[in-house]
């Protein structure tokens, strides 16, 4: 814990898939260290982003969005994602302005008001950039009816927009304290860890339909050079023979398109060359069986 006072505190930020919690994270971060894709479920795991302001530090806990899991890793998801909101101090629900609420704004809503008690609740409307600015408040206002939270407020990670009064606002609802971490930390994540993550982030963007979800990623090495190189050496690891096959692609070609995507990301997290190899195995079921699950990471603390 760091020796620096000001009001401080833990932040969750939860909702359904795919509405922008992790944009959310690295817009107010200012750098990218969750990953992101246009699919829904890229988080799994929660993973905390760490905003240092001279008189406040927020930790913000990114979950994976909360859904009706149809296998054991989609529990952990969720389970993780509801560990958050009975940790953190203030519940920040994130909600896709530009879309209707559905069913899973229910599911989001109910959970939250289970677990949350008493906690501070803000209604954050995000993507307002797909609004006109004379539409978002109405946009905003049935999800305001779902979610009953203390405060509300519209912003969009894409553009930034609102981000500053945002951050003004979390920083006036956390009590007074110690900081929690050093000023300069920004995640509890190391730079293999998220370099795992980021090659995953590749799976999903160029794999289709079933596939990139039935992925999960190790990271075997992770080693710096004496020419300032780090290399990187990865398996990929599916749940059938054919799963596989697509994964490599004819002549190993769509293995390579997904290496040199996760590189390049990797490379730009890292400010140095990257050298990745990755390989693709096959463990039958996993996102079904307690043990893999666990060597993959997928446990609580």
């Amino acid at each position: 814990m760091s020796d620096l006072h000001g009001r401080s505190g833990y932040i969750a930020l939860v909702g359904h898939p795919n509405v922008g919690k992790s944009s959310l994270l690295n817009a107010l971060l200012g750098q990218q260290i969750a990953p992101v894709t246009p699919r829904p479920q890229t988080t799994r795991r929660n993973q905390l982003g760490i905003l240092t302001r001279p008189d406040a530090q927020l930790v913000f806990l990114d979950t994976p969005g909360i859904h009706k899991p149809i296998n054991k890793l989609g529990a952990f998801m969720n389970e993780a994602a509801e560990m958050a909101i009975r940790e953190a101090d203030i519940i920040a629900v994130i909600a896709d302005i530009s879309q209707e609420p559905g069913p899973e704004d229910l599911v989001v809503a109910e959970r939250m008001t289970a677990l949350a008690g008493k906690k501070t609740k803000i209604l954050i409307g995000n993507k307002a950039d797909l609004i006109q600015e004379n539409h978002q408040a109405d946009r905003q206002a049935p999800f305001i009816k779902i979610y009953q939270c203390d405060s509300h407020i519209i912003v969009s990670a894409l553009t930034g927009s609102n981000l500053n009064e945002l951050a003004d606002r979390l920083i006036s609802l956390l009590p007074q304290g110690e900081f929690y971490f050093e000023p300069d930390q920004l995640t509890d994540l190391y730079e293999r860890d998220i370099s795992g993550e980021l090659i995953r982030a590749a799976c999903l963007h160029r794999l289709r339909e079933e596939v990139p979800y039935s992925i999960a990623v190790r990271v075997d090495n992770f080693k710096e050079r004496a020419n300032g190189m780090v290399f990187i050496e990865t398996t990929l690891f599916v749940e059938k023979e054919s799963q596989k096959g697509i994964v490599i692609g004819r002549g190993g070609s769509m293995l390579k398109t997904i290496g040199m995507d996760a590189r390049l990301s990797i490379e730009e997290m890292l400010g140095v060359k990257v050298f990745l190899e990755l390989r693709v195995k096959v463990e039958k079921n996993w996102r079904n069986n307690p043990e893999a699950l666990k060597r993959f990471g997928y446990k609580l603390e």
